[in-house]
């Protein structure tokens, strides 16, 4: 059986990273909310940058339709534990790292895992666990890497004095409850995420609207597609590593899109043309809503 150090596992590292840099990513710690698609991405590129410690946590079990995208997703881990079935495949790549599961009950422990973590990572498509997520951060003074539900790759990174995605976006008020939303709420989130989307990417211009509209409206669930779940995660393994490190970040709290139909980074408008573009974003969105 061939030797695992850790040393040779990371040895193509250098050059990206100095020596100093590499130390650092062994003893960081990163919370990881969601092993799914994005996440299970995000979490693929932390482990084989060599981050020391992660901390999992889903609620969920693999299924077969999660073969088309999430990468700790094969027919042997169909129906096991998200978390568990990640970090088993985890430490068959760094036998060494530390790899702290939790399932449901995850909430509970909230305050000591984002303590714990230099940075946090929201790979849940869940809106009350998401605003958990966010509301303890920044009181525990972490950044949070996220992406949006878009066609297209995306990323933004919100630090504690950033406004989150329910501010920014104003989907919530006052005095909300994570774990008591009425599903007007929801649908509220669901709707004003949407409409970032496509005021400030092509998105549009690259899926099936009428299907979009469906999710949108929350009659279907979500469409994934392999290329742009893993970039995405990818995206955001990236930022997690720059924020461990020390680096500046390639997104703001606003975030960016990739577009990988034309090779272009899309960014978020001014303000005036997204003033523009929104009233007819709002106009296509009742449209397919109607439909």
């Amino acid at each position: 059986m061939t030797e695992f150090t850790y040393q040779e596992f990371t040895t193509r590292n250098l050059g990206f990273v100095s020596g100093d840099e590499q130390s650092r990513l062994r003893n960081a710690c990163v919370f990881v909310c969601g092993t799914g698609g994005m996440g299970g991405s995000a979490i693929m590129t932390l482990i084989r940058a060599g981050v020391g410690r992660l901390i999992l946590a889903d609620l969920d079990a693999f299924e077969v339709s999660n073969l088309n995208r999430q990468l700790f997703a094969t027919l042997k881990t169909v129906d096991q534990d998200k978390a568990q079935a990640t970090r088993d495949q985890c430490l068959q790549i760094n036998p060494e790292a530390e790899i702290e599961v939790l399932g449901a009950e995850w909430p509970d422990h909230v305050d000591r895992l984002v303590q714990s973590a230099d940075v946090v990572i929201n790979g849940t498509d869940d809106l009350g666990a998401s605003l958990l997520l966010y509301r303890t951060a920044r009181a525990k003074g972490r950044a949070v890497i996220d992406a949006y539900a878009s066609p297209l790759p995306s990323v933004y990174v919100t630090t504690p004095d950033d406004p989150m995605p329910e501010e920014r976006l104003g989907y919530t008020k006052p005095g909300t409850i994570w774990n008591a939303l009425p599903p007007e709420m929801r649908d509220a989130a669901a709707q004003a995420e949407a409409e970032y989307v496509l005021t400030h990417s092509s998105s549009r211009h690259h899926v099936d609207l009428a299907l979009a509209g469906e999710v949108i409206a929350g009659t279907r669930s979500r469409m994934s597609f392999a290329p742009m779940v893993i970039m995405a995660g990818t995206l955001m393994g990236g930022e997690a590593l720059q924020s461990v490190l020390g680096r500046p970040h390639g997104a703001d709290y606003r975030g960016w899109f990739l577009n990988p139909h034309t090779g272009k980074v899309e960014r978020p408008l001014p303000r005036f043309l997204a003033a523009l573009m929104r009233p007819l974003v709002r106009q296509q969105m009742n449209k397919l809503l109607a439909s």
